[in-house]
C-alpha cells in the first residue's frame, strides 16, 4: 500500500476516494437502460421513497449483488469502470503485441507492462534488484548521511484518487503548485510523511479494532523483513514499529491537516534551519535537487518541525531499518511473490477485508497507468472519446454553471460584495472535459523491459522531476491531474478549474441516447458537485484567482457557516455501526458539493425543459427519474473493514448517505409526495440550503 500525502486543499476535491471497485461482466449493472436511463430493475419500488430513498432507487441491487473476491467494495462506478478497464486492456494488448518502435510511449506501455507481468524473472532475480538501495541505507552512520538519503528519496505522489490520505511512506513527500500565501508564484511544498498505516489515529487511537490492527502491523513488517531474507527480524520490527509510533506523534492531527486556513505557511531557506531543527537541511535540499529553492511551503509546520527533530534524536539503526522496511514495502508488487503476498494479506485483507488480490494482468495495467498514465491517456482519448461527446458535456457544463450563478445571484442574505466575488469566481473557472490538451513528455522515462522494480523506481524519479521542473515557472491554470481513462472528476482550488476525464463521460454517468432528466441527475450531478466544490467549507476561502484570501463578510459567513453546521449535524446521525457514526465535519466538503451540485443540476435540468413538463416513461415522471438517477449513482456495497476505515480516516460519506442528499431539496419532496410522516422527512427550515 503506497500511502497518499496530499491534503485535500491542494489538489482538489475528487467525487470519490479511491480506485473505483471493479467487477465481473456479469454483475448487475446500474444505470444501464433505454431511452429511461435509470434502471428499473435495480430498485426495491416495494419501499416507500421518503422512508427509504436508497434502497428504493438500489434495493434490488443491494440485495443480489456480491462483492467480487478480489475488492473491499463494489458500487455503482463499475459499470464506467468495467468498460474503460476492457477498453485500456484491449488497447495495452495490441501495443504489446505490435512490437512498438523504441523510444516511443507505446514501447514504453509494452516494456513496463512486460516487466510487470514476469514474475517468473522477479521472482528469479530475488531481492538483487533491491540491494543496492539496502547497501545505500546501511551505509549511513550520522544524522547528516541520512539527511541526505531522506532526501533522495522525496517523491512526488500526486494521485487524486488517493488524496485523502496524508502519508508517504517517505518521511516528507514533495507537491508542487500555487503557494496559499503566494498568489501567482509556484512553491515546492514539504508535507509529512513517514507511516505505513492510513494515518496517525491508527498508531494513537484507543480504539479497540484500530489496537487489533496495530498487533496486525508489527507482526506483518517482521513478516516481510523474514522474507526478504533480512537478519535479526524481530528485533528491527520492534524498532521500526517504535518509530513510527514515534512519527505519529510528531504528526499534524487530522483536524490541524483539514485546517488549511491556518497552514499558509512559507519558511525561507534560513526559517528550515532555525523552525525545523534536527535535519541538515543542505544535505537533505541538496539531495532533492532543491537546492536552489529560496521560499517552501510548510503546511504541515508542526510536523515537519517534529520529524525533523526524529532525525536528530532517534537511532541510526533505526532509522537504517525503517529505510530498508519502507524501500521493500513500498514496492512489494515487483519483488518476490512472497512479499507481494505478505503485503497483500496485510493492506488488502487486514485493512479492507478483501479475501483475493486481484490478477496479475488486471495489477499491471493499473500499475502501467500510475507511472505512464498521460502515454495510455492520450491513445484512449484518440480512441475511444469522440468529439461529440465532448461537446455534449461541454454544453451540460455550461448549462449547470449558468445555473449555480444564477443560485448565487439569487441568494437573499448575502452582501453585494460576497455575491461578486463569488460571481467571479463561477465565471472565470476553467473547466477540462474528456482530456488535457497538453500530453506529458515521458522522453527522460527509460523503462527497462527487464527488471520490473527498476521500471518503478525511474517512474518515481520521472514524476518527481516532472513536478520539480514547474518550478520557477508560473503557475499553469490548465493543467490536468487525472487522466482521461480515470473514472472520477476533480476541482482544483488553487487553479480555480475543474477535470472531467473521458472515462466518466460515459454511462452510468452519461448516455446520449438517455432521457435528459437522466443525463442531469447522472453526470449532471457530477458536474454540479464539483463547480460547488469551488464553495464548499473549503473552496469557499479561496478567491476567484485562487489565492487564499477570506473574501467574506463576517454576517454572510456566519450565515454560511450556519448551513454547514447544519449539514454536519445531518451526516453525524447516519451510524454504519452501533459504535460507529458518520462524521458530519470530516466529510462536510464532499457534502455540502452534494447538495449545491444537486440543486444546480436540478435546475440546469427544468431550464432544458423550457418551461414544459417531461414526458412520464414507463410510470417515472421527469422529476423522479433525475432524483433516482442521482441515488443510482452512489449505490454502494462495502465489507466491515473497508467501511470502518472509509469512515473513520476518509473525507467522503459511504455512497448510501450521500444518495440521501436529496432530503434537502424540496422537488424531492414533490416528486415523491413525501410527507411530515416519512422517516427522511426534513421540515423546510431544517432542509439545508447552502447556495
Amino acid at each position: 500500500m503506497k500511502t497518499r500525502f496530499l491534503p485535500a486543499l491542494l489538489l482538489g476535491a475528487a467525487l470519490v476516494a479511491g480506485p473505483i471497485a471493479c467487477t465481473s461482466d456479469t454483475e448487475t449493472e446500474i444505470g444501464m437502460g433505454t431511452e429511461i436511463g435509470i434502471n428499473t430493475a435495480a430498485m426495491d419500488t416495494s419501499l416507500v421513497p421518503g422512508d427509504d430513498f436508497y434502497g428504493y432507487a438500489n434495493g434490488t441491487w443491494q440485495r443480489d449483488t456480491e462483492i467480487p473476491a478480489d475488492r473491499s467494495s463494489i458500487g455503482a462506478f463499475l459499470v464506467a469502470f468495467n468498460q474503460t478497464e476492457r477498453q485500456v486492456t484491449e488497447m495495452i494488448g495490441e501495443i504489446v503485441a505490435s512490437d512498438p518502435e523504441p523510444g516511443t510511449d507505446e514501447a514504453r506501455i509494452a516494456d513496463f507492462y512486460n516487466a510487470f507481468m514476469d514474475v517468473d524473472a522477479i521472482n528469479a532475480a530475488d531481492m538483487e534488484p533491491v540491494q543496492a538501495d539496502i547497501e545505500r541505507f546501511e551505509a549511513i552512520e550520522n544524522p547528516t548521511q541520512l539527511s541526505r538519503v531522506l532526501g533522495e528519496q522525496l517523491r512526488a505522489d500526486v494521485d487524486p484518487l488517493n488524496y485523502t490520505d496524508y502519508q508517504t511512506e517517505n518521511l516528507l513527500g514533495l507537491f508542487v503548485t500555487q503557494g496559499l500565501a503566494t498568489p501567482g508564484e509556484v512553491l515546492p511544498y514539504l508535507l509529512q510523511g513517514g507511516l505505513g498505516m492510513p494515518e496517525r489515529e491508527y498508531y494513537l487511537s484507543a480504539d479497540p479494532s484500530l489496537a487489533a490492527i496495530r498487533t496486525e502491523y508489527r507482526a506483518y513488517i517482521e513478516e516481510l523483513l523474514a522474507a526478504a531474507g533480512i537478519d535479526n527480524a524481530p528485533q528491527r520490527a520492534q524498532r521500526i514499529f517504535d518509530l513510527e509510533m514515534q512519527i505519529a506523534e510528531a504528526h499534524n492531527t487530522r483536524e490541524q491537516t483539514e485546517d488549511f486556513a491556518q497552514s499558509a505557511t512559507v519558511w525561507n531557506r534560513d526559517e528550515l534551519d532555525s523552525r525545523a531543527p534536527g535535519m541538515d537541511w543542505d544535505a537533505f535540499l541538496t539531495a532533492a535537487q532543491l537546492n536552489d529553492q529560496e521560499k517552501f511551503a510548510a503546511y504541515q509546520a508542526d510536523g515537519i518541525a517534529g520529524l525533523s527533530g526524529l532525525v536528530a534524536s532517534q537511532p541510526i539503526e533505526s532509522w537504517q531499518d525503517w529505510l530498508i522496511f519502507h524501500q521493500i514495502n513500498s514496492h512489494a508488487a515487483v519483488l518476490p511473490s512472497a512479499i507481494d503476498e505478505a503485503h497483500f494479506a496485510f493492506y488488502g485483507t487486514t485493512l479492507s477485508g478483501t479475501p483475493e488480490q486481484r490478477s496479475r494482468d488486471k495489477r499491471a495495467l493499473s500499475s502501467v497507468n500510475q507511472y505512464l498514465g498521460d502515454a495510455v491517456g492520450r491513445l484512449y482519448a484518440e480512441r475511444y472519446f469522440p468529439a461529440s461527446a465532448r461537446d455534449e458535456v461541454q454544453a451540460m457544463v455550461d448549462n449547470i454553471t449558468d445555473a449555480f450563478a444564477e443560485r448565487v445571484r439569487n441568494i437573499e442574505w448575502m452582501a453585494d460584495e460576497t455575491r461578486a466575488e463569488a460571481l467571479r469566481k463561477v465565471e472565470t473557472i476553467i473547466v477540462g472535459v474528456g482530456y488535457s490538451d497538453n500530453w506529458r513528455d515521458y522522453s527522460d522515462y527509460a523503462v527497462s523491459a527487464d527488471n520490473a522494480y527498476a521500471a518503478m523506481i525511474d517512474g518515481e524519479r520521472a514524476e518527481y522531476a516532472h513536478q520539480r521542473a514547474k518550478l520557477g515557472q508560473p503557475m499553469d491554470r490548465g493543467e490536468w491531474w487525472m487522466t482521461p481513462q480515470t473514472v472520477n472528476a476533480v476541482n482544483l482550488p488553487v487553479q480555480n478549474a475543474l477535470n472531467f476525464p473521458a472515462a466518466i463521460l460515459q454511462p452510468p454517468f452519461f448516455n446520449a441516447a438517455a432521457d435528459p432528466a437522466f443525463n442531469y441527475g447522472a453526470i449532471g450531478a457530477v458536474i454540479g458537485h464539483e463547480i460547488s466544490h469551488s464553495f464548499d467549507n473549503n473552496g469557499a476561502a479561496f478567491d476567484s484567482t485562487g489565492a487564499l484570501r477570506n473574501w467574506w463578510t463576517e454576517e454572510d459567513l456566519a450565515s454560511f457557516n450556519q448551513q454547514g453546521d447544519a449539514l454536519a449535524a445531518q451526516y453525524d446521525a447516519y451510524a454504519p455501526f452501533p459504535d460507529l457514526n458518520v462524521n458530519g465535519r470530516l466529510t462536510l466538503g464532499e457534502n455540502i458539493a452534494d447538495v449545491a451540485g444537486l440543486q444546480a443540476a436540478y435546475d440546469a435540468y427544468r431550464a432544458s425543459l423550457n418551461g414544459e413538463e417531461a414526458p412520464v416513461i414507463d410510470g417515472f415522471t421527469g422529476d423522479q427519474r433525475f432524483f433516482i438517477a442521482y441515488a443510482q449513482t452512489w449505490a454502494t456495497k462495502m465489507r466491515d473493514e473497508a467501511l470502518r476505515q472509509r469512515v473513520q480516516t476518509d473525507g467522503h460519506a459511504p455512497g448510501m448517505y450521500r444518495a440521501l442528499t436529496v432530503r434537502n431539496l424540496d422537488a424531492w419532496y414533490d416528486a415523491f409526495d413525501v410527507q411530515p410522516d416519512a422517516e427522511l422527512y426534513l421540515a423546510p427550515e431544517d432542509r439545508v440550503r447552502v447556495w
